[in-house]
């Protein structure tokens, strides 16, 4: 007996149920570390926190990666770039 031809609704059905074995990796939702330490002030010499937020190569990690809220990220982002303005952190590594 010949084997009958899938119909194009058994193909999706097919393709939504390996899509969705597939998402078994669950993600933890990130969230801002500075929102939970009630961090009000982010100073542009406290390097050891600000060093958090840049790569090794010296760019700054971006919101959706490090987990910042936009406000904080933007006073990280402020802070990080006066800190090398002033000399304290690298613009770029060599």
């Amino acid at each position: 007996m010949a084997r009958r031809k899938q119909t194009l609704f058994q193909k999706r059905r097919e393709r939504r149920e390996k899509r969705e074995r597939d998402k078994s990796i669950v993600f933890r939702k990130k969230f801002c570390r500075l929102c939970q330490e009630k961090v009000d002030f982010i100073d542009y010499k406290d390097l050891r926190r600000l060093e958090k937020f840049i790569t090794e190569r010296g760019k700054i990690i971006p919101r959706r990666i490090s987990g910042n809220c936009a406000r904080h990220q933007r006073r990280v982002t402020f802070a990080i770039k006066r800190a090398r303005h002033a000399g304290l952190l690298p613009y770029t590594t060599k």
